[in-house]
């Protein structure tokens, strides 16, 4: 039975959150709580979708999607219940009142549909135990995490009643459709990735109480260099909210037994009750560990005194022993004689030790501890990967110098690690000792994977190619952030050659991001020498090679997710198809260093919306929408919004789940494969100079209102040079070639001004645009 229609019961902040994220994937959603008073009987799942609406970061995908959500109440609209494939239970973190909303479910839910619990803490075996059996079998724990369209990990928990056909029914949906990493869990307080997390924390902070490490080294040292995000301990501690702590806390103590380490870590400093009670409960309060002092119309940014509990100014930590973990790795970083360091061994080496004292009893094996680590608390590596890059036998040897138990399944790994690889695929160390497959889901596939079993067709510093097999290529970039230099221009030539004799090329990475775009350090450093014909010919060397791919004799299939900005948009804009991620945020966002786009960006927006079939007759409207996008920095904050802006076409798909974007993006390329044939180059008429001068004036009434710069009319006006094409008329015929000739005009005029550079630098320095 497929999964169309899903009721969510309880609209507060997780199951609004689901709900829209039901509603992104496309289902219709009906979104119930108690009844309201004062004749507003939906008002209580009103309020929830109102926040779902105004939430930031944010819940929905579009905007649009909204209309998917339908609000309702527990009295009233049981009929409506009944038709729904999926209901989802997410209302308060008490038994009772789960239990009663249960029985008033008996005998609604129809047939074959599933009933999960959102819940965090308590058993499914307490949830199910006055439920009939019929309901039982129906019954398992989704649980999500919050923000649940951004966070991957999905924990299922099933009972032994529990129907194995609807497990696997509902865990396929979640994947495919809903994006999840599904990870199945065993039945115990926690389950995995927060109990886990709840040692990891609550070490965290009492180990920095105890050593008298600031909030501002123990994040630092923390952080990056476990491949944790660098808001570490008390940084996440912020963001998840402080009124959290003790939730988490009392919710361990009732349910895990008295000799379970996690109970044995000191409670949260005393004055932890004090700032919850003053509306310090992290960053949706006034602040928690960290805060912004505004007085004085300043913004100070402060962190905690952990001995005093008073807030003073934020210290800049950079602990010696990030300079050993640089060169040495983890072992170097703990073997630093400084207290950071031994701070971080407290921490580390417990919450791993204690990992790998948790496996079978909360996960068949240690590949899903890892998944659930990576994908709920965002490590780059989990507790089992990390211990594989710190050594095992390292870690065991210290572990008995200290005279520490070494539990069973880190002793079994002393060997030969708890991981290894080779052409044949991955391989893992049991709780028995004994080695068996990583597990593979059909339709799932990373460059990681192909990775560990070879070595690219081709590599520089920038970029590799890879063989996907069936024929089929891929381009890597792998710089920092992804920038775009004359390394990736050079590999996208190689990649050009490879492919000539196969059926297609996908461009895809594993980062975080796509790309951010071109480098902008060497075009700053080339403009402070002058090396003007170095920057028209990086110019012309991308777009020129943009172009090969967008006319190569095979199709070319990008797969983007995270950010894909300037140049990372462009050449996404020369693809044949683009299989993007559902978390694809694209723009040609050039005009915040005082550029425009030099890589296509240009024509290529405006030959789209001039070809667009809704747009109204005559060029100036579809000149006038490319010039507002690119004049504004207009970026998508998902694929589908990027929809409304011609980033993506109809042609265009996206992918729900990230570990199938690359999967997917080489069936597309397969799929086009079938007698293909090139596009035919665009030729377009564009007005000239009166179009350029009505463009003009709008900034300029901008700029008369205070709302741009005069700088910001500047690079305006080269925008609106290129896209109206310089001093052509209506009756020309320009080709992609001309356009080109004008961005690369343009682009080099701007670069060329001294507020350009001062963006630029500033863009560099600090992260931020420059208004001037």
């Amino acid at each position: 039975m497929p999964i169309e229609r899903v009721a969510v019961l309880g609209a507060g902040v997780m199951g609004g959150g689901i709900a829209a994220h039901l509603a992104n994937a496309g289902l219709s959603v009906k979104l119930l709580d108690v009844p309201g008073v004062d004749g507003q009987r939906n008002g209580p799942a009103a309020r929830g979708l109102e926040a779902v609406k105004s939430a930031d970061p944010a819940a929905l995908m579009h905007r649009r999607f909204a209309k998917r959500i339908e609000v309702g109440n527990f009295e009233d609209d049981w009929a409506g219940v009944s038709e729904c494939d999926w209901v989802v239970e997410a209302v308060v973190e008490r038994l009772d009142v789960k239990h009663a909303l249960y029985r008033s479910l008996d005998g609604v839910l129809k047939p074959g549909a599933v009933l999960s619990s959102n819940t965090s803490t308590l058993p499914l075996s307490e949830l199910v135990r006055p439920l009939p059996l019929s309901m039982r079998r129906s019954f398992l724990i989704t649980h999500f995490f919050n923000p649940p369209r951004y966070m991957r990990l999905l924990e299922v928990v099933v009972g032994p009643d529990t129907d194995p056909a609807l497990v696997e029914r509902i865990t396929t949906f979640c994947d495919v459709s809903l994006g999840k990493g599904v990870v199945r869990a065993h039945d115990t307080p926690g389950f995995i990735a927060n109990r886990i997390g709840a040692m990891w924390l609550g070490l965290g902070v009492s180990a920095a109480v105890e050593r008298g490490i600031t909030v501002e080294e123990a994040d630092a040292v923390i952080g990056g260099p476990f491949g944790i995000p660098r808001t570490g301990v008390f940084g996440l501690l912020d963001l998840v909210g402080l009124d959290l702590m003790p939730h988490v806390r009392a919710s361990m103590d009732a349910y895990l037994p008295a000799e379970d380490p996690v109970r044995g870590v000191a409670p949260p400093p005393a004055f932890l009750e004090r700032l919850i009670e003053d509306g310090y409960t992290g960053r949706k309060g006034k602040g928690g560990f960290y805060r912004l002092n505004r007085e004085g119309g300043g913004r100070t940014k402060e962190g905690i005194d952990l001995e005093t509990g008073q807030y003073r100014a934020s210290r800049k930590a950079s602990p010696a022993c990030l300079a050993a973990a640089k060169r040495g790795g983890l072992a170097a970083l703990f073997g630093a004689e400084d207290p950071p360091a031994a701070y971080a061994w407290d921490v580390m080496s417990e919450t791993l030790r204690y990992a790998c004292a948790l496996v079978p009893e909360i996960a068949d094996d240690i590949a899903s501890v890892d998944a659930a680590m990576r994908l709920g608390f965002r490590w780059a590596k989990g507790p089992f990967e990390l211990i594989d890059e710190l050594g095992a036998a390292w870690f065991v040897e210290r572990l008995k110098q200290e005279d520490r138990p070494v539990p069973p399944l880190l002793a079994a790994a002393v060997e030969c690690g708890f991981y290894a690889s080779d052409e044949a695929g991955r391989t893992m160390t049991t709780p028995e000792g004994n080695r068996t497959p990583v597990p593979q889901v059909n339709g799932k596939q990373t460059l990681a994977d192909l990775k560990r079993q070879g070595a690219p067709l081709k590599r520089n510093r920038s970029a590799s190619v890879w063989d996907l097999g069936d024929d089929v290529l891929c381009l890597e970039f792998h710089t920092k952030m992804n920038a775009l230099d004359a390394g990736v221009i050079e590999m996208i030539s190689h990649a050009l050659a490879f492919a000539r004799d196969r059926k297609g090329l996908v461009i895809h990475n594993d980062a975080e991001n796509f790309s951010v775009g071109a480098n902008a350090g060497l075009i700053l450093f080339a403009s402070h020498l002058a090396m003007w014909d170095m920057v028209e010919l990086g110019l012309q060397g991308g777009q020129s090679a943009y172009k090969a791919l967008k006319y190569a004799p095979f199709p070319v299939v990008g797969a983007p997710s995270g950010m894909a900005r300037g140049g990372g948009c462009e050449i996404l804009l020369h693809c044949d198809a683009v299989q993007a991620h559902a978390e694809t945020y694209m723009g040609l966002v050039e005009v915040g260093v005082g550029l425009l786009p030099g890589w296509g960006g240009c024509k290529e927006m405006v030959v789209r919306w001039l070809e667009n079939e809704k747009r109204p007759g005559g060029p100036m409207p579809a000149i006038q929408k490319a010039f507002e996008l690119i004049s504004l920095a207009t970026g998508a904050r998902s694929a589908e919004e990027a929809r409304d802006h011609l980033f993506l076409l109809p042609r265009d798909r996206v992918t729900m789940s990230l570990d199938r974007l690359l999967g997917d993006a080489k069936e597309r390329v397969l799929e086009l494969a079938d007698e293909y044939i090139p596009p035919q180059p665009a030729e377009v008429h564009l007005p000239g100079a009166s179009a350029k001068a009505a463009l003009t004036l709008a900034v300029e009434s901008f700029r008369a209102l205070g709302f741009a710069t005069d700088h910001d009319c500047v690079v305006a006006d080269g925008v609106a040079d290129v896209l109206t094409g310089g001093d052509a008329d209506i009756v020309d015929v320009l080709s992609e070639d001309d356009l080109l000739a004008l961005e690369r005009r343009a682009f080099l005029n701007l670069l060329r001004t001294a507020p350009t550079a001062a963006r630029l630098e500033h863009m560099l320095t600090t992260g931020k645009p420059l208004r001037n």
